[in-house]
């Protein structure tokens, strides 16, 4: 499967965590692909000035079964980019669409949440607000819930921050089984506080 990891200016370098679940999962599985898009092809400086290529533009990018769109304080100056928000609505039409943190924001921004359960990033610093209220300030035809992970089917939003380790495990199983994700989390030594997260932060999934 190809997965491709949406980066800007301005995104929260925790936030290429899902690069790095990714990474360690192809240590199982050989045939997983991984790439970085952007805005542009090239230079993206990240928050706090972390400087990483992407590989692709996003308008042109070989097509992906799965785009990772990651959050960081860019967030509200991407979600006002026309051209980045109409080539998600493009993908949407053939690819998975996947938010982390913020990210969440600008599939708001979208309109692809529209009708949908979603979340995102819940915890600030005072007296910022929380993401997960200016979403539900911002875009009232999305039902904003407070969840570790919200699975629509052809779309997906994650929490904040840490969480989107999580979410990488949760397409993981989706995609490749229960066997394949635990094993990742073994190798990342991070099984105990996946199970810690479920049991106390649930996850919605379409069904439920």
């Amino acid at each position: 499967m190809k997965f491709g990891i949406f980066i800007y200016d301005g995104v929260e370098p925790i936030d290429l965590a899902t690069f790095g679940v990714l990474s360690m999962a192809r240590r199982i599985r050989a045939d997983i692909e991984i790439c970085t898009l952007a805005p542009a092809a090239g230079a993206v400086r990240l928050s706090n000035g972390l400087v990483v290529m992407a590989d692709h533009a996003l308008e042109a990018a070989p097509r992906q079964d799965v785009i990772v769109i990651t959050g960081g304080p860019g967030w509200e100056s991407e979600s006002r980019r026309p051209r980045t928000l109409a080539a998600l609505r493009q993908r949407a039409a053939d690819t998975l669409l996947v938010s982390v943190c913020t990210g969440g924001m600008i599939l708001g921004a979208s309109g692809l949440l529209d009708g949908k359960r979603a979340t995102t990033k819940r915890e600030v610093v005072p007296p910022e607000a929380p993401p997960i209220r200016r979403m539900r300030e911002l875009h009232p035809l999305i039902d904003v819930r407070e969840a570790s992970l919200v699975d629509e089917d052809r779309v997906i939003t994650g929490g904040g921050v840490s969480l989107c380790i999580d979410a990488m495990l949760h397409l993981l199983k989706r995609f490749y089984g229960a066997d394949v994700a635990d094993e990742t989390a073994r190798i990342l030594e991070y099984q105990r506080a996946w199970s810690a997260n479920l049991a106390q932060f649930p996850l919605l999934e379409a069904a439920s």
